[in-house]
């Protein structure tokens, strides 16, 4: 029987590298599934529906709520995001370590509702970086650029809720960090598990 996999949650700065880092790590190992979030807002050039997101409208996206569908669900500079629950719940059962790329909003109410999972926060090696990122990315206008440079100050806020900080300053060390937090905690819950198991074994025996 497969060891069902665990659920990692990775967020981060808007412009921090969260996408180039999934990337490289879908690329190099083949026991993740990364999550595919729904969202209200447009595609960005080069996006496909049912690849970077499931691109839907605010009524469905308010269906989508009603009905239970999303794992956690947040609203973010105008538009809503949320996680489809079945896709993860079939991965997980599967043996696949699922990995969720969403906002912190959302990150903490998975932690909520799953205290097993494991939150992770990626961040530019500093602010000036960040901003430098923001707009050589050439996608969005210099308000929109203002709007996520505020927003970022006010998830600074909630960094030290995580249980790890990733610095992305290079993305293959970032990767292979990345890999090694996850399937560490493979190893801290099986330990965790043997342990408990046979301690209630022995004290079982002890107390007859």
């Amino acid at each position: 029987m497969k060891e069902r996999g665990i659920l990692a949650v990775v967020s981060g700065f808007s412009g921090a590298g969260k996408g180039t880092i999934m990337k490289g790590l879908m690329s190099r190992y083949d026991n993740y599934a990364l999550s595919i979030s729904a969202t209200t807002r447009e595609p960005r050039e080069g996006e496909v529906h049912g690849r970077e997101y499931f691109f839907v409208s605010e009524e469905e996206f308010e269906d989508m709520i009603r009905e239970d569908r999303l794992i956690e669900y947040a609203r973010y500079v105008d538009h809503y995001y949320g996680t489809p629950k079945d896709y993860v719940m079939s991965q997980m059962e599967a043996g696949k370590d699922v990995i969720l790329e969403i906002e912190i909003q959302g990150a903490l109410k998975v932690k909520e509702k799953f205290p097993e999972t494991l939150l992770i926060f990626v961040a530019p090696p500093s602010a000036e970086e960040l901003k430098r990122r923001l707009v050589n990315r050439g996608t969005e206008t210099a308000d929109v650029i203002d709007a996520r440079m505020k927003r970022a100050c006010e998830e600074a806020e909630q960094m030290d809720r995580y249980d790890y900080l990733l610095i992305n300053d290079e993305i293959d060390r970032c990767v292979e960090e990345l890999n090694g937090l996850i399937q560490g905690q493979h190893r801290r819950m099986t330990l965790q598990e043997g342990f408990v198991s046979q301690m209630k074994q022995e004290l079982k025996n002890i107390s007859e």
